[in-house]
């Protein structure tokens, strides 16, 4: 069937429909199929109102929320600004356009739309939907009194508001308040007690408390609940420090990485995240100046933040990721060559002297022993060829070669990976303390490694 006829079935199905259903049952009856994600049946639902009654604001506003769920963000924007020039002193159109807004990144106007729902909705609770997209966007800037001033204005209005007592624990413990950011994630598994990631902010507090009991009886309560759960297996073992894997498995990566996807670029720049800036001038460092003449791979991509600035640098440049979830958004950038999804020690082995650099921003620290995968990188890279990569770092009077660290990553320390380098046939260029980012207002101390194969 082609798009005409898929378009002229709906309309005649819509039409049918229409004829049957007054006015205010058509919108409920289309906002209802809309909330349930039925699109296609929401969007012939609203097209037919509009046919009988094109300006009428409610269809408006409503197909402009399923043309932003339908990624057609101008689109959106253009109708609800049309609903919203109806009935100008509602306050959802106006939140639902920043919604639309956000989604297109045009941060200003979310803001001054989001501002006009609260001030026309006031002291009504409905101010506080708006009042926590506030917050989300101020809390993305770095501006936290502000964000932090929207949402406990939402939580004022709300006070079982999960998603902003949520948001509330995220901006303080960007700070490192973490004790305040703890109370607020308590408040949001009260209100809002299947939602997985608050759970685990919450047992993340802990542990950055010290209170390593109290976050592993958590991990063990979520465990019976999900025994199949790759990610809290992992971290279970990364509390207690028992039965440590030599590795994170594929599944916890996969699910970690898929589940983070679409905010793992914002959660990063919050974090003053620096590995893929510093692989990056190390290698070029390594190489000179960008000459567009090496074969590279970024082993790890994720979302692809080394690929526009390793460009300039490739002649051919390959990606590989286990998310597919990352690897999508990697792909979107339009930089990689080719992008693959596997796991990085079995791609590598199965590039046998084809790259001139393996660069790894921040992978490498879901390994413990790094030989395996250092020796991986020699095989493919060719004579001559450079390795950079970042991992977390143990300090130089570390009793241990690596450890599970209690957020879930690997630390290494220095002398083990000049042990693991040389063991692959690899000379260790150079070895710099370096600050990744920071967590809960800290510095994450890391290692910035360059090598080089003979």
């Amino acid at each position: 069937m082609t798009s005409a006829d898929r378009r002229a079935r709906r309309s005649a199905v819509a039409d049918a429909w229409q004829q049957d259903n007054p006015l205010e049952d058509a919108l409920a009856s289309a906002i209802e199929a809309l909330r349930a994600e039925r699109l296609e049946e929401a969007q012939a639902r609203l097209e037919a109102i509009l046919a009988r009654s094109p300006e009428q604001a409610d269809a408006l506003h409503f197909l402009g929320v399923l043309r932003h769920t339908q990624g057609r963000h101008d689109e959106g924007v253009d109708l609800i600004q049309r609903s919203i020039a109806a009935m100008p002193g509602a306050p959802g159109p106006w939140n639902n356009l920043g919604n639309v807004l956000m989604g297109a990144s045009r941060l200003d106007e979310a803001v001054v739309a989001y501002e006009r729902s609260a001030a026309l909705a006031g002291d009504h609770p409905e101010a506080a939907g708006a009042l926590n997209n506030l917050g989300v966007i101020h809390r993305k800037r770095g501006d936290h009194a502000k964000a932090e001033a929207a949402v406990r204005r939402a939580i004022a209005l709300r006070p079982d508001f999960a998603e902003a007592w949520y948001n509330l624990s995220q901006v303080l413990m960007s700070q490192g308040r973490i004790h305040e950011g703890l109370v607020a994630n308590s408040h949001a598994i009260t209100h809002w007690p299947r939602h997985l990631m608050a759970r685990d902010q919450v047992i993340r507090a802990l542990l950055l408390l010290g209170e390593r009991g109290r976050a592993a009886e958590l991990y063990r309560e979520w465990l019976a609940e999900d025994p199949d759960n790759p990610v809290v297996q992992h971290q279970l073992a990364a509390c207690l420090g028992e039965q440590v894997p030599e590795r994170a498995s594929d599944a916890y990566v996969e699910q970690v990485f898929d589940t983070f996807a679409q905010s793992f670029d914002a959660k990063l720049e919050s974090l003053h995240y620096r590995a893929p800036e510093l692989v990056t001038q190390a290698l070029r460092d390594a190489i000179g100046e960008p000459a567009a003449s090496l074969d590279i791979v970024d082993v790890g991509c994720g979302t692809g933040l080394c690929g526009p600035l390793l460009r300039p640098s490739a002649r051919h440049l390959a990606g590989c990721d286990l998310s597919v979830g990352m690897l999508r958004l990697a792909k979107a950038r339009r930089v990689y060559d080719v992008l693959h999804k596997a796991e990085l020690v079995h791609y590598l082995d199965t590039q046998p002297g084809h790259f001139d650099a393996v660069v790894s921003a921040d992978t490498l620290c879901y390994f413990g022993d790094l030989t395996g995968a250092m020796r991986a990188a020699s095989r493919a890279l060719r004579p001559g060829g450079w390795l950079v990569y970042t991992v977390e770092a143990l300090p130089d009077d570390a009793d241990t070669a690596h450890l599970l660290q209690p957020n879930g990553r690997y630390a290494h320390a220095r002398a083990h990976l000049r042990q693991a380098i040389e063991a692959a046939g690899l000379s260790v260029q150079d070895m710099a303390g370096q600050t990744l980012r920071f967590e809960a207002g800290r510095p994450v101390p890391g290692w910035l490694v360059t090598a080089r194969k003979p």
